[in-house]
Order: C-alpha cells, then structure tokens, then sequence
C-alpha cells in the first residue's frame, strides 16, 4: 500500500507542472488584442497598420514557462493600413498574395523566462506560404480577475522578419526589406 500511495505521490508530483497551466482564448471579440506592424516606405517614412481579423489560443504556467504555448491564425485578407488602394497592392501577388496564401499561422515550439516579465518566445510562422522560425520579444503586461468574473492575462511582443524569407518581392527600396510587428495579446480563460 505505502508503494501504491509512493507512486501515485511521485506520479502527481511530476504532472504537476503541466496541470498548473491555464487555458485561454485570445480576446478578439472585445478588441483587447491587435497584430499591428510598420514597414519604412522607400525609406523615407513608416506605413503602419494591423490585421483586423485573427483569432488563437494560449496555454500559460507562470510557474513553468516551457509549458506554455501559443498559436494565432491571422486572415491576411484583413491587412489594413487605412488607405484602400495601397491595400489591394498589398494583398496582391506583389505581397501577401492573399487569393493563394489567405492565412497567416503562429505556432509557438518553446518559451524562455529572461526574468522581469520578460520572455523570449519561439515559434514558427507560416506566411505566404513559408514556414520560418521566428524569435518574439515578449512581455507579460500582467493578470487577474476582470470586471465580468473572468480572468486574463496580457502579453506584448515584437518581431521582424524579411520580405524576402517569406518569399514577397523587395519593391520598396533598400530601407524597405523588412516589417516590424508588434503584437498585443490579451486572453480570457477558459
């Protein structure tokens, strides 16, 4: 019985870490999350805009970082920068070539705690086509009970990535041959 009961305590003990990990959707509905990037136009100023339609999940352990995950699926068709006809270029097959490649992916493979709210996730992103993987410079914003009796948390991020890893054409010029996407990710949990 004493071998029983020393098992089932070992046995709980090693699952522990993965049970303390919370499940959460990424709060699309309430606009608490945003993919927002900028590129530099012909080098002489920032275009900025976001994606206005995505959706994703996360897992978070506080407590144990490498058992969190995050994936995002992003409608490259709802690429916004607030000017419909540098729009349509964008989503033409000189960019994102959305009639082909509709949906962007994020996949998270591991998460690094660098201390002080500061995290260093990895993952892979499936853009145009092609899978890279990428580096996120992350921050926890914080977590607790909201107003409606649920419970978030909230991350930030930024990355960069080329234009022409992801197999889209360099046209803007020699400042232009990379975007930088900020990311803000608030979830609910499940």
């Amino acid at each position: 019985m004493k071998k029983l009961l020393l098992a089932s305590a070992l046995a709980g003990a090693m699952l522990a870490p993965i049970a303390n990990a919370a499940d959460y959707v990424i709060d699309t509905k309430g606009a608490h999350a945003s993919i927002n990037f900028k590129i530099k136009h012909l080098g002489y100023s920032w275009l900025t805009g976001r994606f206005d339609t995505f959706k994703g999940d996360f897992s978070y352990d506080e407590n144990n970082f490498a058992n969190s995950k995050i994936t995002v699926e992003v409608d490259t068709t709802s690429f916004n920068s607030n000017h419909a006809e540098r729009d349509k270029h964008i989503r033409s097959d000189d960019f994102l070539d959305v009639s082909k490649f509709a949906t962007a992916t994020f996949t998270s493979t591991s998460f690094k705690d660098l201390g002080n709210n500061k995290l260093e996730l990895n993952g892979d992103l499936t853009l145009h086509g092609v899978t890279k993987n990428i580096t996120i410079d992350a921050e926890k914003i914080g977590e607790g009970k909201d107003p409606w009796g649920g419970y978030r948390a909230g991350f930030s991020g930024t990355t960069r990535v080329g234009l022409k890893e992801f197999g889209m054409k360099e046209i803007l010029g020699p400042q232009s041959t990379h975007v930088e996407l900020e990311l803000h990710i608030e979830g609910i949990r499940q």
